[in-house]
């Protein structure tokens, strides 16, 4: 079965880190890029980081930049988000995506998403 698994969700409080883990079973991310989206209670599915296959490249939103970093093992076929400096606003589902590149509009995998929740 081709699937991609999130894990490392959870409560945090505000400051806080977490590190979220995208592992793939079934296929090899070693040929797509890996997208991290979030979907908070009552808005649209947003965007988050992006890494491309070979990992050279990483693209963050303006709301996370310089609190999270997106970085990936081949060899464990699994792709992480390092979430620190949490907000309230950070929480939502979170998702991994893989897809042809990071401009994809149509990942080719979904993850069924973990929930992070920010709160005191």
């Amino acid at each position: 079965q081709l699937q991609l698994v999130e894990s490392g969700g959870g409560l945090v409080q505000p400051g806080g880190s977490l590190r979220l883990s995208c592992a793939a079973s079934g296929f090899t991310l070693d040929y797509y890029a890996i997208v991290w989206f979030r979907q908070a209670p009552g808005k649209e599915r947003a965007g988050v980081s992006c890494i491309t296959d070979s990992g050279r490249t990483t693209v963050y939103a303006g709301s996370v930049k310089g609190r999270f970093t997106i970085s990936r093992n081949n060899a464990k076929n699994t792709v992480y988000l390092q979430m620190d400096s949490l907000k309230p606003e950070d929480t939502a589902v979170y998702y991994c995506a893989a897809s042809p590149d990071c401009n994809s509009d149509s990942p080719d995998y979904w993850g069924q998403g973990t929930q992070v929740t920010v709160s005191s």
